[in-house]
């Protein structure tokens, strides 16, 4: 099975919350940007988010494409897709039209999978 991947490009990163930085609140966004440390809230977006694998994140998420390699504990909304890759953790709801969850994913919680049509109703 070929493995289908997001190639990106540090510089499409256009925001950065790295390593040992704490935020609590809302975020959103229009273009990508990348998260490695504790985010506490919700986060919106059309556009793609990155989480690091140092990140702790708990909350709600509703993006255009999520990518995971860090924990996170809450609700998932995802337009286009969720790419989960090791060492992620994740305990909550997905909702997404295309889910990959590689090896040595830990994930506790509930799919859906909505078609792209039905998903695109949901994101605000």
């Amino acid at each position: 099975m070929k493995k289908k991947n997001l190639n990106i490009d540090k510089a499409d990163i256009k925001a950065f919350l790295g390593p040992g930085s704490k935020f609590e609140g809302k975020l959103s966004f229009d273009e990508m940007v990348r998260v490695d440390g504790l985010f506490i809230g919700e986060i919106n977006s059309s556009d793609i988010l990155v989480v690091g694998d140092s990140a702790e994140i708990e909350g709600n998420i509703n993006v255009g494409r999520l990518v995971l390699s860090g924990q996170f504990k809450g609700n998932i909304v995802a337009a286009q897709s969720v790419l989960l890759h090791a060492p992620a953790r994740v305990e909550g709801l997905i909702e997404t039209p295309v889910l990959q969850i590689d090896e040595q994913v830990v994930f506790n919680g509930e799919i859906r999978m909505l078609t792209a049509v039905e998903n695109s109703a949901s994101v605000k």
